[in-house]
């Protein structure tokens, strides 16, 4: 890849609540962009910490760098992985805060759920755009 400009750089986080399938969404990302080859690529990804991976929960705030092409322009699309839970409000703050937008992911089968309203509200407030996506539709 070369130089980017700001316009080719998009920073964006994923609202969702516990078990929505942000994990599984962000994993999908970084086998579509390639990020991780495919024979170092696992379930959870970004979970990095023994007890994430154990409960299929974020705790911790997890930045990465993927690297795409759209229409022939190559862009640089940093994913900043949030935690799904109201407990960890602080690194949600801080994340909302350094992304432009947010991909807004609801469980189709259990409906928005209330933290997810309260984490889209501090996304709104920070003035993101926000891309709404279903997960489980089958």
């Amino acid at each position: 890849m070369r130089d980017h400009t700001r316009e080719h750089i998009r920073n964006f986080s994923i609202i969702a609540h516990i078990d929505h399938g942000k994990s599984t969404l962000s994993d999908r990302m970084l086998d579509a962009t390639s990020t991780v080859e495919a024979r170092k690529m696992q379930d959870q990804m970004l979970d990095t910490m023994e007890l994430e991976r154990e409960r299929g929960i974020t705790i911790k705030m997890q930045p990465v760098r993927m690297e795409h092409t759209y229409e022939g322009k190559d862009y640089i699309l940093n994913l900043i992985d949030t935690p799904g839970h109201i407990d960890f409000a602080y690194e949600v703050s801080r994340a909302m805060k350094a992304v432009e937008g947010a991909i807004l992911l609801v469980d189709a089968t259990q409906g928005v759920q209330a933290q997810t309203l309260t984490t889209l509200k501090m996304a709104q407030d920070a003035g993101l755009h926000i891309i709404p996506a279903l997960s489980k539709c089958d």
